[in-house]
């Protein structure tokens, strides 16, 4: 069985490595000793850790076993005639869609075959800690040529995935849906469609990339943005962005009926890109995001960061329509075909009418009513400043880049509030781990996420039910902003 780190074991620069976190090499970071908690923290395999997944048990007790044999191993790939060398679950891209009923009790046997050690990450379920997939915090990562069982009870139904928490690698392929079903809950729909939204790069590493990143010279390279994209919404412009690991040469096809109405489960896996989606010639009703619904809202476009979901409902015209996830100022997009009958496909550079305006984003939307968090005033107040900046290539959460952090420390049954101020020019998606959060409204509207984007120059407020003791991880959901070190520990004490 894997090694688990103890409930005091504090996290190396060594093992930061593995999460991603390159600072060091900066020599920003390496006179910085992380800060101990004077407060005794909750280990992941801890009394009160235990306790949450024994109190699921006993919510779903008729929750059927369901296994999965889950395998990572690298794999050669064809893009649309680019060859390219990926690192895959199950030899797809993106890996297989997991499909499970809420309650059940899941089993993931998961084998590593890359040449590194890796995790794996149940991306937006609240399960307990030491399920969790992050390195050296809630688990040990699993050695090449090693298994590991993962074992957890999804508690809400939804649009969730899931992914590698080590090292840059998620870039390089190993990402996943996970959809959560509720049987007891009515289908108003014909037809689903699950669409995983992707950068991708041919010739260079996500490591690669990140070594020029952080470098002083910031030297040219045909792979990199400038400084400032329009928006600030990523560092890298890619040579290829995928829509179900299909490039838009060679689409993915959605077949459906004129007059269909369709569930489109939409999921940003990317490391670097936010995109903006629309399907040509159609409206989209937005009716969940990160897998809680919300009061249905009509949008003609939806802008998606790294790591979050938003489902939408479509009734389908006849005919053959563009589904378009435009890489937010990167000048390039994501593409697919929506067939409902005769017809030649649009041009995979077009650019529907439908992109034109405001996206919807979580401003606009209001959770239903059946999972607003209950009023209450919060017991404690936890501030994450997200700081940092392209020269040198450091960003951090207080003052402090990753592994060097002082935890936002809760007890469990509080009610935190975290304040996520954005004092950079750049978008970060910002993911906390184990839980959702309800954006903070006066009259608790505020929808149910567990990532959000936190534009420049502004702060989003999330509420946040203290009931999944553990030691958490909240980090940019940019997976180079990560690597260089926005992230800190959401911690329980006692």
């Amino acid at each position: 069985m894997p090694r688990r780190p103890r409930p005091d074991v504090q996290i190396s620069r060594r093992q930061a490595l593995r999460l991603g976190a390159g600072v060091a090499a900066l020599g920003v970071a390496s006179a910085c000793s992380i800060t101990r908690n004077t407060e005794s923290p909750i280990g992941p395999d801890s009394p009160q850790a235990r306790a949450f997944a024994q109190s699921k048990a006993r919510q779903f007790p008729l929750g059927k076993r369901v296994e999965f044999d889950l395998r990572a191993r690298p794999e050669d790939i064809d893009l649309g005639g680019v060859r390219s060398t990926a690192w895959l679950y199950d030899g797809q891209l993106p890996g297989p869609i997991l499909r499970v009923d809420v309650g059940d009790r899941v089993r993931v046997l998961f084998r590593n075959r890359l040449p590194d050690e890796t995790t794996v990450h149940w991306h937006g379920i609240a399960i307990r800690n030491y399920m969790d997939g992050v390195p050296d915090v809630t688990q040990s990562p699993i050695p090449a040529g090693e298994e590991f069982t993962y074992d957890f009870i999804p508690p809400d139904p939804g649009t969730f995935w899931y992914h590698t928490h080590v090292d840059l690698q998620r870039g390089r392929g190993l990402y996943g849906a996970l959809i959560v079903d509720d049987p007891r809950a009515p289908e108003n729909w014909d037809a689903e469609f699950v669409v995983v939204l992707s950068d991708w790069l041919t010739s260079r590493t996500p490591s690669q990339v990140f070594d020029h990143l952080r470098s002083s010279t910031m030297d040219p390279m045909p792979e990199m943005s400038s400084p400032a994209l329009g928006g600030d919404a990523g560092d890298v412009n890619y040579p290829m962005y995928l829509l179900n690991g299909r490039p838009p040469v060679d689409p993915a096809t959605f077949m459906a009926r004129p007059g269909q109405r369709v569930l489109f489960r939409i999921i940003n896996a990317s490391d670097d890109t936010a995109f903006r989606v629309a399907l040509g010639g159609h409206r989209l009703t937005v009716t969940q995001t990160d897998g809680f619904p919300v009061q249905p809202v009509d949008t003609s476009s939806i802008l998606i960061g790294m790591g979050e979901r938003y489902d939408a409902l479509v009734s389908l015209q006849d005919g053959v329509f563009p589904l378009v996830a435009a890489a937010e100022g990167k000048g390039a997009q994501a593409f697919a075909l929506v067939r409902t009958g005769a017809g030649c496909p649009p041009n995979p550079i077009v650019a529907p009418d439908e992109l034109r305006g405001r996206p919807l984003t979580v401003t606009d939307l209001n959770a239903d009513d059946a999972v607003r968090l209950p009023p209450r005033e919060p017991d404690t107040t936890l501030l994450a400043a997200l700081g940092g900046g392209m020269n040198p290539y450091i960003w951090t959460i207080n003052e402090q880049a990753y592994p060097e952090y002082t935890p936002l420390t809760v007890r469990e049954g509080q009610r935190a509030r975290l304040l996520y101020t954005n004092n950079t020019t750049m978008y970060h998606p910002m993911h906390l781990h184990g839980h959702t959060f309800a954006i903070a409204r006066p009259d608790g509207s505020g929808p149910r996420k567990d990532t959000v984007i936190v534009l420049p120059g502004q702060t989003v407020a999330a509420d946040i039910e203290a009931d999944n003791p553990g030691q958490w991880i909240t980090h940019c959901h940019n997976d180079y902003h990560l690597a260089a070190g926005m992230a800190t520990i959401f911690s329980y004490v006692s």
